[in-house]
């Protein structure tokens, strides 16, 4: 890393700081970062839908539920965090390395579709927040949310600090408005004790409780977290990455603990305010929020909860976003351009919002809001069990591999999630047969697709014990040990090469050597465009990064064994902007890059580089095909 490179993002490599011989206090605030990114995924919007209608319901009765998911949530973010420190691995990329391809396809497809189903609960909650508080139709408030999309890409080019202040806040300010209004309610003390003991009323409870654990432990979550705790360097020797550990399970613990009190405060809300009042049909926010004025007895309780309901909603976006991101490149070697990224998601969450909306009118929203919660806990087996797999994984995590006891209670979370979720699959056929009968299109779809489901979700449960020998590598969108010829001569320069690991490379050098020859200095640029290396800069230490700078050590040893002058330049980011500012700190008199011949659509898409850092640049470019 160069001094000027360190310089212009001295504020996130401060924030990672994990030098030895610092006190707890600074080694805990270095490894802080990661679990609050994570947690506001645990208080978005589709939260508070599934805590609302399960405490106006069923009273204080299904606390057990969310302290049970808070502890499963807990223990599966840890085994993603062990994964991503140990193996250097998020979980697509891990799912890439062991699965065949049409495996991981049908995972990648069921990752999107969680992702879109955490974000429509996003853009209903923010709607609805937006409504309440400033009377905007609920169609109208959904568009708006889609113009989010751009507080995200903002908060990207000022780094990981400026981010989480925004997130902490946006917490912090959750947690104050929820704290209030439980003063405000008055809850008894004994009933929530007993909402403590575990038990269904009846089938209702069921789903509902399906619907909190999917608003709970969320499959996305899993890949964020996997990803984001890379972002720390650490020395790779066992006492450093048992201190990786430790601290980001500290980090883990605080962070979903505050997750789980806030959920524990809306349903203590719902249960005080609606259910002790006999009002046991509240399921839709909207309703809530009318209802806490009259039933409290407080005009400031309806207020925070809209404020805080917005906050939800904004600050849930940014681990949708990012999650979209790892899983997309994860699994199917595919970087498109960020705003491009963060607008599809959108769009997809947006489109059944309105379609709703529009159809069955406004007081559909909230059924969809707990349907949608229902939707992430069917996801959640196929993200567990391979997950699990993972990290049990002598071979792979060596000495860090989780115990007996750990993998004991992870496959008992495992089974405890798909054994709900079969159990309320077939509820929910039943009622289709009663309603609609077998022979009904909608029904057959669904069992085929189910029938599908369980044979993929049996197929990746069994598929690692058969296949422990079976070397792959991660299919990274860069080739690796790319041979470069020994081409020669020309004019001393100081040259900048921009180079991706394609076949393009084996073009790019041998012309900028021809250029300079030996007398020469050669700068070998390449940028990371990895999610952690566009939220980290500098400090994104993930798998994919590291790999790159390999791949540029490789090459520099090469061409200095030929007696050529090279020097590494990493970037992080965009590369439009990134390869002009490293040529300009080069002082390069000379750029050559090469082209990839899309143009049209496909600039729109993966990005126009060529033309973008033309126009930052004075200096030559040797554009090479």
């Amino acid at each position: 890393m160069s001094a000027k490179n360190k310089a212009s993002l001295s504020e996130v490599h401060s924030s990672v700081d994990v030098k030895s011989g610092m006190s707890f206090r600074k080694k805990l605030f270095a490894f802080i970062g990661p679990a609050y990114l994570v947690s506001v995924g645990y208080m978005d919007p589709g939260n508070w839908a599934t805590d609302i209608e399960g405490g106006s319901r069923y009273g204080y009765s299904l606390i057990w539920v969310l302290l049970l998911s808070n502890l499963m949530a807990l223990l599966l973010q840890s085994l993603s965090v062990r994964l991503g420190i140990v193996r250097g691995r998020d979980l697509a990329q891990a799912s890439r390395e062991l699965y065949p391809k049409y495996i991981n396809y049908f995972l990648y497809v069921l990752a999107e579709i969680a992702i879109a189903a955490c974000d429509l609960a996003e853009v209903l909650g923010m709607a609805i927040g937006l409504q309440l508080l400033f009377h905007i139709p609920l169609f109208w408030g959904v568009i708006i949310c889609a113009f989010d999309t751009f507080i995200l890409l903002l908060l990207l080019h000022y780094g990981i600090r400026k981010i989480e202040a925004f997130i902490i806040t946006l917490v912090v300010i959750i947690g104050l408005a929820f704290f209030a209004q439980v003063f405000i309610a008055h809850p008894d003390i004994s009933n929530i004790a007993g909402g403590f003991i575990p038990g269904f009323a009846d089938d209702g409870a069921l789903y509902i409780a399906i619907a909190i654990i999917g608003a709970t432990v969320m499959p996305h979550n899993l890949y964020l977290h996997s990803s984001l705790v890379q972002t720390r360097k650490i020395d790779r020797t066992p006492k450093e990455i048992k201190r990786a550990l430790k601290f980001n399970f500290l980090d883990s613990t605080i962070a979903l603990n505050i997750a789980f009190f806030v959920n524990m405060s809306i349903l203590v809300v719902a249960a005080t305010a609606f259910f002790m009042n006999g009002q046991k049909d509240v399921s839709d926010i909207r309703q809530a929020h009318l209802l806490l004025t009259p039933l409290l007895g407080s005009t400031v309780a309806p207020i925070l909860f809209a404020v805080a309901l917005i906050c939800a909603g904004q600050s849930s976006t940014i681990t949708g976003t990012l999650a979209g991101q790892i899983v997309m490149e994860g699994y199917l070697n595919l970087r498109i351009a960020p705003w491009l990224r963060r607008l599809i998601t959108r769009l997809i969450a947006i489109a059944p919002a309105l379609f709703v909306i529009y159809i069955a009118g406004e007081d559909a929203t909230g059924p969809l809001l707990v349907f949608s919660q229902v939707i992430l806990s069917l996801q959640l087996g196929f993200a567990v069990i391979p997950l699990i797999h993972f990290v049990s994984d002598k071979e792979k995590m060596g000495e860090f591999v989780i115990s007996k006891l750990v993998k004991s209670l992870a496959w008992i979370c495992a089974l405890l999630i798909v054994t709900l979720n079969l159990k309320m699959v077939g509820n929910q056929l039943q009622h289709w047969n009663i309603l609609l009968g077998w022979q009904n299109p909608k029904v057959i779809f669904s069992i085929l697709f189910i029938v599908i489901s369980l044979i993929i979700l049996v197929y990746i449960s069994i598929y690692p014990f058969f296949s422990r020998n079976r070397e792959r590598t991660v299919n990274l969108p860069h080739k690796k040990d790319l041979a470069i010829d020994d081409k020669i001569i020309m004019h001393p320069k100081r040259i900048a090469l921009a180079l991706d690991f394609t076949n393009a490379d084996l073009s790019v050098i041998p012309q900028a050597l021809r250029q300079g020859g030996k007398n020469a200095t050669y700068y070998l640029i390449h940028i990371s465009e990895t999610a952690n290396a566009q939220l980290l800069g500098t400090e994104a230490g993930d798998y994919e990064t590291e790999l790159d700078l390999d791949n540029l050590k490789k090459y520099k040893l090469q061409m200095e064994q030929w007696g050529y002058q090279c020097e590494i330049k990493m970037g992080y980011g965009r590369p439009r902007k990134e390869i002009a500012r490293i040529a300009k700190e080069s002082n390069a008199d000379l750029l050559v890059m090469g082209a990839h011949g899309h143009k049209g659509i496909s600039d729109l898409i993966f990005g126009s580089t060529i033309d973008a850092v033309r126009h930052n640049l004075t200096i030559p470019i040797l554009v090479v095909r």
